[in-house]
């Protein structure tokens, strides 16, 4: 894809709540596509609406991009040409452009009632017309200007959208027409004055002089809004007469083919981190919610997705989240990295309030010893405390289920043989260990399988888990024996 101008493209979410997850996608389909045409990534706090965005949220944000690893090249702590980056901060600016449009034409009063445009959307319905704005204000007269003010009513100001279709090419969909009657006057200032997002979004991409516009489905509807806004923006002198390439990414769907909604679980971006999710696992996954590598494909690093990012590959269809495709991801990345970058990775879950034991208990060389056995195990870092657990309590941690299951009728007759296999066995290789145990099954007719069950259960707490030989080794003897004869004690009770 050649440009003649510069790529620049913005991310500009509203600080309300936990990010979701679609939101996330959003911003790495810009990210990519700004970094593989060498092009500007503006970061843009869309917070105006002040009864729902919060500074906590707002942080919140800072805090969740830099976690996935974005970088931007302007926007909050880094500033730009075109600071301030938070819309909340812009509020003269954009008092200033609605005047110019009221002058211009472009945009007009509306003296309407609530009442009066509930009960005139409610006429055109029953009669099998649109329901929205039928344009009554337009031509307003400066009489009726005054006879309303007089009355007490205030007014909202509506753009006056062009009388015929509006077409633009969607970089995802193709060429698309809006015809008027399906696009009616909308708003853009509130009767208190507060600019609307309909006017602020279009003014600061104009002034910000974006080049592309990638953005979810949901959004389509107004683009013709948006492009017709445009063009008076232009004709006002506003920006640099540049109408943004828009691109509408699909839908991102949740269960029983509904939209993924902030209500569903799997749509926070806080329940990955608190998972222990990699950023590149989650990324990896969630590029593909609408957009692929190559068919046969789908483990890839954020760098080869930047170089192979072009968004006329972006797929129109809805994209199902699968949290468990999801999962898997995530494994294969944590099984990628160096042995050192998992050790280095598992240490919040290592530490209170994540780890179960004492901290005084946690042996740095033993989790050393057994991490590289974890990493081909877990799925998600927060896992690691469950499957490594056994060698930082006293006691293992043993349900009632896991016990029912490995003590069957003789397994203390194989726990006391197999004490005392391991009592004289080799402890300088998890083989001479295996091979104790394996004797111990053969004296009781059992293979090897059937008879580490309970030897895993006595020792660990847990039906499966790491390689047990592996993990009997770095447990050591004494602590191996004595659960044995916890587990011996038990039985006999």
């Amino acid at each position: 894809m050649a440009n003649a101008t510069p790529v620049r493209v913005r991310f500009c979410p509203s600080p309300t709540g936990n990010p979701h997850v679609g939101l996330v996608r959003t911003a790495l389909f810009n990210w990519a596509f700004a970094r593989h045409h060498k092009g500007t990534l503006v970061f843009r706090i869309e917070d105006t609406d002040a009864a729902r965005d919060s500074e906590e949220s707002y942080q919140q944000l800072l805090d969740s991009m830099r976690w996935l690893g974005f970088d931007w090249d302007e926007g909050p702590e880094v500033g730009g040409p075109h600071a301030p980056y938070r819309q909340s901060q812009r509020m003269d600016l954009y008092k200033d452009v609605a005047e110019k449009l009221l002058a211009a034409g472009h945009a007009y009063r509306c003296y309407c009632t609530t009442e009066e445009l509930d009960a005139r959307r409610d006429a055109a319905r029953k009669a099998g017309k649109p329901s929205g704005y039928d344009g009554k204000c337009r031509t307003v007269t400066p009489e009726q200007k005054a006879a309303y003010e007089a009355e007490g009513r205030t007014s909202i100001v509506r753009f006056r959208m062009p009388d015929e279709p509006v077409t633009f090419t969607d970089l995802v969909r193709g060429e698309l027409t809006f015809t008027p009657e399906n696009v009616p006057d909308y708003g853009i200032v509130r009767a208190n004055g507060a600019p609307l997002y309909t006017l602020v979004n279009p003014v600061d991409d104009a002034l910000m002089e974006i080049t592309h516009v990638l953005r979810g489905e949901d959004l389509l509807s107004s683009t013709p809004r948006q492009v017709a806004l445009y063009r008076a923006l232009a004709d006002i002198g506003v920006g640099n007469g540049t109408i943004p390439a828009f691109g509408h990414l699909p839908y991102v769907m949740g269960e029983g083919n509904k939209k993924l909604s902030k209500r569903d679980p799997q749509a926070s971006l806080n329940l990955y981190r608190e998972r222990g999710f990699l950023p590149a696992g989650l990324l990896n996954y969630l590029s593909l919610l609408g957009w692929s590598l190559a068919e046969d494909r789908d483990i890839f690093s954020m760098d080869e997705m930047v170089a192979a990012f072009d968004i006329a590959d972006v797929n129109a269809n809805p994209a199902r989240f699968d949290l468990k495709k999801c999962e898997a991801i995530n494994a294969t990345h944590l099984r990628q990295l160096e042995v050192k970058d998992f050790i280095a990775a598992c240490d919040p879950w290592l530490n209170a309030p994540h780890a179960p034991w004492a901290p005084e208990a946690f042996d740095r060389a033993a989790f050393e010893a057994i991490a590289p056995y974890a990493q081909t195990r877990v799925t998600v870092l927060s896992d690691i405390t469950d499957n490594v657990d056994f060698l930082f309590l006293d006691t293992p941690v043993a349900d009632e289920a896991s016990w029912n299951k490995a003590m069957k009728e003789g397994s203390d007759a194989l726990l006391r043989t197999a004490r005392g296999k391991l009592a004289d066995a080799d402890w300088s290789s998890p083989e001479a260990l295996k091979e104790a145990v394996l004797a111990a099954g053969e004296e009781h007719g059992l293979k090897l399988g059937k008879a580490q069950a309970p030897v895993r259960v006595a020792v660990t707490g847990r039906t499966v888990g790491l390689p047990l030989f592996e993990s009997l080794e770095i447990l050591g003897r004494d602590r191996t024996l004595s659960r044995i004869d916890a587990a011996l004690a038990k039985l006999a009770g």
